[in-house]
């Protein structure tokens, strides 16, 4: 089961639960803002959420972590250039809209981590790294569900901007043409901040043309 829900804080941002229908074990990506609602509907769900996983180190991406992982005694994870957002406020972009938002407590792991769940190992998101929109920033990828949880990274007809820390166009659009958009072309692409799309659609956009071979 993938469930979205729209978070509103400074910006609204998508964030998603990924939860395996066996078990009701899984993972929320990105609870960047409303801890409190995002709770609310693990306990209406009845939900066990066995880790947090953010695509980067955005406060609109993050800001709510630290609450649900003191709430549910359960881990962060993120990519392990990380540290460089969610223990600096400007890098993270909280300082500029005064909130000062770090994170103390995140297991960093490296690229190509495999994340599964204790309950059902089966169930399992792929760790890719992708940066230009951040240094740290990375996509989550179910081969089984035909799913890429990509964060700011690429978006429906346009992608991530690249003028905050850390950010790079060039390596960015990279990043895009080379890694997700060299998944299989029915991929859904679940972005932080528009409706979905697939790999196939937007290969179709003229801007990536020239970079995929």
């Amino acid at each position: 089961m993938i469930l979205s829900l729209p978070v509103t804080g400074v910006f609204n941002t998508n964030a998603y639960f990924y939860v395996d229908d066996a078990t009701g074990h899984g993972f929320l990506l990105d609870p960047g803002a409303e801890a409190d609602t995002l709770l609310a509907v693990i306990r209406q769900r009845g939900f066990v959420i066995e880790k947090i996983l953010l695509t980067h180190g955005h406060f609109d991406h993050m800001g709510a972590a630290a609450q649900i992982q003191d709430a549910l005694s359960i881990p962060i994870c993120m990519h392990e250039r990380g540290r460089e957002y969610t223990e600096n406020p400007r890098w993270n972009l909280s300082e500029g809209c005064g909130l000062y938002i770090k994170l103390d407590d995140v297991s960093y792991l490296p690229d190509g981590s495999r994340i599964a769940l204790e309950r059902n190992p089966v169930f399992s998101l792929t760790m890719h790294y992708v940066p230009g929109h951040t240094t740290d920033s990375v996509f989550y990828y179910s081969a089984k569900d035909n799913v890429a949880f990509v964060g700011d990274s690429i978006f429906k007809n346009s992608f991530g901007l690249t003028h905050f820390p850390g950010g790079d166009e060039q390596t960015l659009v990279q990043s895009i043409t080379q890694r997700i958009l060299k998944l299989p072309q029915e991929t859904v692409l679940l972005s932080g901040h528009t409706e979905p799309t697939t790999v196939g659609a937007e290969r179709e956009r003229s801007w990536y043309a020239p970079f995929l071979n």
